[in-house]
């Protein structure tokens, strides 16, 4: 991968690799939809430039998604290819479908429009390869944008890859957008994919890149809010024994019967990864054993409770 060319480049990086690095739902779609609604029309007219007849581009979906699934519903014949810019070495990854890939060849080639194209159910021969390659070329380019809002894309977009080389390409996992653009005539209609890492969409849009660089805290904080709420972590429950002085733990012995304070049960504690998070009791509901929660742990009283003696903390 590319270095990054400043410290908010590096820390972007950091996070993604860490958590897959995201942005709020909303803001993320927002974003996108904008981007791609600008590049809808400058793609339409690339396109049908091109071909020498009009096709027809649309907006299908914007919506969050991983990198890993940017070719899942593309389905067996599909073309891919994976752009670069200076903040990442996967900032766009392009997929089209068979669908869409029969329509270009057949309209570049002076078919009849008004007359559906024959599916391709087979591997994607050289030549249609190559179409697919510059309808990449057309969307990266209508995306890019310029000036502030310039994805600094590399261009041109790299050959595309099908069958096994697509099918095996190894897609670096992290929270994505996935923008659904169709490609149709009046009787057939297909679609081209565009995935790209949230916090490519977000850069420098509305704001947000120069607020992370005047407080890398919040950023840091907003970055791994959404995908660590999402992770799992495993909760214990523990209740305290009687306490004894080290000269009675030295002389514990296998199957000896060790009683419980008479508030132990209503002094568990509810901890994770060895952090203790709340004050609970002790109970059973039918067969299960259970814990209620009593209040969140307090570390300060917890230490204050130790210096006194038994029973005289809080309750």
């Amino acid at each position: 991968m590319t270095s990054p060319g400043s410290p908010a480049q590096a820390r972007s990086l950091i996070i993604e690799r860490l958590v897959g690095d995201s942005g709020e739902a909303d803001q993320v779609i927002d974003a996108g939809r904008a981007m791609a609604e600008r590049a809808v029309p400058l793609l339409q007219k690339g396109l049908s430039s091109g071909l020498g007849v009009p096709v027809i581009v649309d907006l299908k979906a914007v919506e969050v998604s991983r990198v890993t699934e940017a070719r899942s519903r593309a389905g067996d014949n599909f073309a891919m290819t994976v752009v670069g810019s200076p903040a990442s070495s996967d900032a766009m990854t392009l997929v089209i479908d068979a669908a869409a890939i029969a329509i270009m060849v057949s309209t570049l080639f002076g078919g009849d429009p008004d007359m559906p194209v024959s599916p391709i159910e087979r591997d994607l021969s050289p030549l249609e390869a190559d179409v697919s390659t510059m309808v990449f070329q057309e969307v990266a380019q209508a995306l890019n944008g310029s000036g502030q809002r310039s994805l600094e894309l590399r261009l041109p977009a790299p050959r595309a890859m099908s069958g096994i080389e697509a099918r095996r390409h190894v897609l670096r996992d992290g929270a994505a957008i996935r923008i659904v653009l169709g490609i149709s005539t009046p009787v057939d209609s297909g679609s081209i994919t565009v995935t790209m890492p949230q916090r490519i969409v977000l850069a420098g849009r509305d704001g947000i890149a120069s607020a992370s660089e005047a407080d890398p805290g919040t950023s840091w904080r907003a970055r791994f809010s959404e995908e660590v709420m999402r992770s799992t972590v495993a909760l214990e429950a523990t209740m305290p024994l009687a306490r004894l002085t080290l000269g009675d733990l030295a002389r514990l012995e296998v199957g000896q019967v060790i009683d419980f304070e008479e508030t132990a049960q209503s002094r568990a504690r509810l901890s994770a990864r060895g952090q203790t998070l709340f004050v609970c009791e002790f109970g059973k509901l039918g067969q299960n054993y259970t814990v209620r929660i009593r209040h969140p742990f307090d570390a300060g009283q917890d230490f204050i409770d130790g210096l006194m003696p038994a029973g005289a903390g809080r309750a």
